[in-house]
């Protein structure tokens, strides 16, 4: 053994093997650094995040977002032109867009108003359309949760008129006219509106409180309304007309024989319903004024009609049989109120009726719905079998209209 080894090794313990390990290791180091020999190479040191996979992570987010990326093209495309929106729901009604408001202006307000549902959206579309320019204002009707390009279609109408025109015909209940004036685009609730206004009293007029609603004062005629106008504006009109023409009316006849006008209103609106020739209101008048006079039912089905709201099919057994107190087969005396809104002429008639005796009548065959009265029962009941045999001649209806 080479002892000169053992003595250029540092003090050990020679019974401790370990420490006699860690000192070879140190005279080992010692020597190869005076000899110039390699060193001992370090470990190399680890990227953080660890080796491998980052070009293919990257991909995927890549592909991630373009994904996100598309999903929200398209769903600006569907939030912009609306494909399953069309011309909007309910009722029209009328928008005042201000002269000289710009397109994000107008987009402001018809989605204040519900018409669309965002305005700067509203106004992409209208310069993606080509119509940015081509907006009027004035007064335009819309409905409630338009598309964009419907509501850019109406705005491109023009907007002259200044009036609706509204006409009435005589006689229409209620009801009637609510359906008439829906179909001409007038916003609102008819049948509500002409329940009770206020600063108008159908006590006034003798109702005695009778009157349930505006039935019989909305008088019918031809109307120009703002385009801004509701079912309120119209029946306020109705009313006002109603009041100036009630007044140049002679009600002395009627007062003399206890009725009152909203009794005369009430005779007035049956003559709407029984006569076609204007000459006849009168007569009409004359026969209700002695029915009531003599105690005998009036026996005008067309109070029943309008108790049952029914104007166009036929009454039913049951109907006639009825216990309403507008059957006037069933009950005497005037109805309770008017079973439609009078014009001025028949109102007069009812005021100021014939001076006949007359009390029954039928209709005349071959006339466009003219009649032939009668002050007598055997009259009458000739008349009668005169229009049942033209009746079985003709097949139905012996009257002539064409």
């Amino acid at each position: 053994m080479n002892d000169r080894w053992f003595d250029d090794m540092p003090e050990h313990d020679p019974d401790d093997p370990e420490a006699v390990e860690r000192a070879l290791r140190r005279q080992e180091r010692a020597q190869r650094r005076q000899s110039g020999g390699p060193k001992l190479a370090s470990k190399p040191r680890r990227r953080s995040g660890g080796s491998g996979g980052g070009p293919h992570k990257g991909r995927i987010a890549l592909a991630a977002a373009g994904v996100v990326g598309l999903i929200i093209v398209i769903w600006f495309l569907f939030a912009l032109f609306q494909p399953f929106k069309g011309d909007g729901t309910g009722d029209p009604f009328p928008v005042n867009v201000p002269a000289g408001d710009s397109v994000g202006q107008i987009g402001d307000l018809l989605s204040s108003k519900g018409i669309i549902s965002n305005a700067k959206l509203f106004e992409i579309r209208a310069t993606l359309s080509g119509k940015r320019g081509d907006l009027n204002h004035g007064v335009h009707r819309f409905r409630k949760d338009m598309s964009y390009s419907s509501a850019i279609d109406e705005l491109t109408k023009t907007t002259s008129k200044k009036t609706i025109t509204v006409t009435i015909p005589e006689g229409l209940s209620r009801s009637e006219i609510a359906d008439l004036v829906k179909e001409d685009g007038i916003p609102g609730d008819y049948m509500a509106a002409s329940v009770e206004v206020k600063g108008f009293n159908p006590n006034d007029y003798g109702a005695q409180g009778r009157a349930k609603n505006l039935e019989g004062f909305l008088f019918p005629a031809t109307y120009e309304l703002k385009p801004t106008a509701d079912v309120n504006d119209l029946v306020a009109e109705q009313l006002q007309a109603f009041k100036d023409n009630i007044a140049g009316v002679n009600m002395k006849y009627a007062k003399s024989k206890n009725l009152t006008t909203y009794d005369v209103l009430t005779i007035a609106s049956m003559i709407e319903r029984e006569v076609s020739a204007p000459k006849e209101r009168k007569l009409v008048s004359a026969v209700i004024y002695n029915r009531l006079k003599m105690g005998e039912p009036l026996g005008i089905d067309a109070t029943t009609r309008f108790a049952t709201d029914n104007w166009t099919e036929p009454l039913t057994e049951s109907d006639l049989a009825s216990d309403s107190p507008y059957n006037t087969r069933n009950h005497q005396g005037l109805p309770p109120g008017p079973i439609g809104n009078p014009g001025l002429a028949s109102i007069e008639a009812a005021a100021n009726p014939a001076k006949t005796d007359v009390w029954l009548y039928v209709v005349k065959p071959g006339t466009c719905g003219e009649h032939v009265f009668s002050s007598s029962l055997a009259e009458h009941n000739a008349n009668v079998k005169k229009y049942e045999e033209a009746q079985a001649a003709a097949g139905g209806s012996p009257t002539d209209c064409g």
